[in-house]
């Protein structure tokens, strides 16, 4: 059996969501963090539990490169589902670098 590559953690932020889900996303939203322009790159995905119980993130680490990411969560039927996570290369931009203000990347951002 192989051991798993990504290790979750969800940690729960004590509270209800203040805003209703967008009804864009009503089976949830599926991330995936490599940037367009590196889609052959090496990653891993996982499935989430689905929905979280509320407001949150999930802590989603990589076991063999190293790579964490968080994603936030409410608690509604717009949380993200599964994650695609790219390997950590060395020429890979700050994570910073990396994000995305745009619905075509971000489906489930409220602007």
């Amino acid at each position: 059996m192989n051991k798993p590559k990504l290790r979750v953690t969800w940690f729960d932020a004590n509270r209800e969501p203040q805003c209703p889900p967008n009804p864009a996303y009503p089976k949830g939203v599926d991330i995936d963090l490599r940037l367009p322009s590196r889609k052959p790159v090496a990653s891993c995905s996982t499935d989430l539990p689905y929905p979280a119980k509320r407001c949150g993130a999930f802590i989603v680490e990589c076991l063999r490169c190293g790579m964490r990411v968080a994603l936030t969560t409410a608690g509604r039927p717009d949380d993200p589902r599964s994650v695609i996570v790219p390997c950590k290369l060395r020429d890979m931009p700050p994570l910073e670098a990396l994000t995305i203000d745009d619905d075509e990347h971000n489906p489930g951002a409220v602007h």
